[in-house]
């Protein structure tokens, strides 16, 4: 068997298209020869735009070969704008910036499915820029499958100087209906006379942190938080809110000449690498992903499905209930693409490409 291996560049080529595309290219390949698979997958995660596609050749012809090609790319540019278009609610704008907006989602009123799911589309600067709801919070990418939001939000610093303490800046984050992600973000610290708090009581009450020490430079590892100027510690789970709080012992007096300032965040799993240089960083304007996890309501599927009129779910779709909170999320069901929160939004393999 020979494998070939081809490489397709799409602008906004989203998981959902990928999967609609490999759903489909299966069942032409399966009518065209049954010497050929498919094997379609994101190069990076959902929010990618590059894609690769491995067949396996069989007997099937150099021109036959082209053929499947074509195809690919043909398909492709169908299934991106048909997937595009399906995003969002009917007459209502889909894009923010950089920002796919699908439904439940929305940024104008009777396009999004309550307050919750409103985002604001900032148009006096270019690209516009989506907030979440009415706040200054960025919103970079919104994923219907998992309920998540990718936001950016700011570190906060305690800096001092030789007279003493110079400059404090504190970060928060009221999140109000999501979850801050327990399995996506970790409280980080940085600095090497430096302990952290995160504290919240919306959602549950909790307190938690870390201590980061060190007497030189020398001693730091970079890539490494485990308590050498840099350490971390998991959020809880279930909670909606955090305020977090910076303490030196020695007002960084004995690590100033190359640590003059601590700053701690919450930021997304993998998508912070310390490096000593942090260490000598005056931390403004500083900010970094995390995750927040959403929801509809607080009901149990099987409590949301006794009210038809309410019930988020449409055609062809699947009820879950996420680990992290109360509340539900609908997919489509097997064989279906598209956005599951909308009529008819879910599209099968026939009704799409007939």
């Amino acid at each position: 068997m020979a494998w070939r291996r081809v490489f397709v560049s799409f602008d906004n080529l989203t998981e959902p298209c990928c999967g609609l595309l490999r759903f489909q290219l299966s069942a032409i390949l399966r009518r065209k020869s049954t010497n050929i698979r498919l094997s379609l997958t994101p190069k990076t995660p959902s929010y990618s735009y590059f894609h690769w596609m491995k067949i396996n050749m069989g007997s099937t012809s150099s021109g036959g070969f082209m053929e499947i090609i074509v195809l690919v790319i043909i398909l492709t540019a169908t299934t991106t704008a048909t997937m595009e278009a399906a995003q969002a609610k009917a007459l209502c704008q889909s894009q923010c910036g950089n920002l796919s907006v699908p439904y439940p989602f929305g940024t104008e009123d009777g396009c999004f499915m309550d307050t919750q799911f409103f985002i604001k589309c900032d148009e006096s600067v270019e690209p516009p820029k989506a907030l979440l709801q009415n706040s200054t919070i960025d919103v970079l990418h919104i994923d219907l499958d998992a309920g998540e939001l990718r936001i950016l939000n700011w570190a906060g610093s305690d800096c001092y100087n030789s007279s003493g303490s110079s400059f404090r800046f504190s970060t928060w984050l009221r999140s109000g209906l999501y979850n801050i992600s327990s399995t996506k973000n970790k409280l980080t610290a940085i600095g090497c006379d430096t302990y952290a708090f995160i504290t919240g009581s919306i959602g549950q009450d909790y307190a938690t942190g870390c201590l980061s020490l060190c007497d030189e430079i020398s001693d730091v590892i970079n890539g490494s938080c485990s308590g050498i100027g840099c350490c971390q510690a998991s959020i809880p789970r279930g909670v909606r809110d955090y305020e977090i709080s910076l303490a030196s012992y020695y007002n960084h007096a004995r690590v100033l000449s190359f640590n003059p300032c601590s700053h701690a965040f919450v930021v997304e799993e993998g998508e912070y690498e310390f490096s000593a240089s942090h260490l000598n960083n005056s931390g403004e304007d500083w900010k970094l992903p995390m995750i927040l996890d959403w929801t509809i309501g607080d009901q149990s599927c099987s409590e949301a499905k006794k009210d038809p009129e309410t019930y988020a779910c449409k055609e062809n779709t699947i009820c879950r209930e996420p680990e992290n909170g109360n509340g539900y999320l609908c997919k489509c069901g097997d064989g279906f693409q598209g956005n599951p929160y909308l009529s008819n939004g879910c599209q099968g393999n026939e009704s799409l490409f007939s």
